[in-house]
């Protein structure tokens, strides 16, 4: 065997082992982060604890759960738009978020906020502002 084919199969396997290892960390690391996001569903804490502070949210006629979801992120109520949005569409107020003004507090959980601005229909009796 000459020494330049054991330096090529040498670095050959070398590369196989790096590739093998990248590729198995890289699914390790997606793995976890898939998990964490959908713990997160179903465990994600309020923005804060104790009194919280209120804020007042205007929702629209017609008014996606991704929109809301960005809209209550941007005030500070929910940590993930997006997750929010996963929320909504594996809750029971799945397509009923209703358009109305509504004061939300900062320690109310994502399941909270979706129990105030979509309410069951025979829960509510006209009242769209809830603390």
């Amino acid at each position: 065997m000459s020494l330049k084919y054991i330096v090529g199969t040498t670095a050959q396997i070398i590369i196989k082992v790096a590739l093998f290892a990248f590729i198995i960390m890289y699914i390790i690391k997606a793995a976890t982060a898939a998990y964490d996001y959908g713990y997160r569903v179903f465990t994600e804490p309020a923005m804060s604890f104790g009194d919280g502070r209120i804020i007042s949210v205007y929702v629209e006629e017609d008014t996606s759960a991704s929109a809301v979801g960005k809209m209550l992120q941007e005030k500070g109520l929910i940590r993930d738009g997006r997750l929010f949005m996963i929320q909504e569409l594996l809750s029971e107020q799945h397509g009923k978020i209703q358009p109305g003004i509504y004061d939300l507090n900062t320690n109310m959980t994502a399941q909270q906020i979706l129990e105030v601005i979509a309410p069951d229909s025979e829960e509510t009796d006209g009242e769209e502002t809830q603390e």
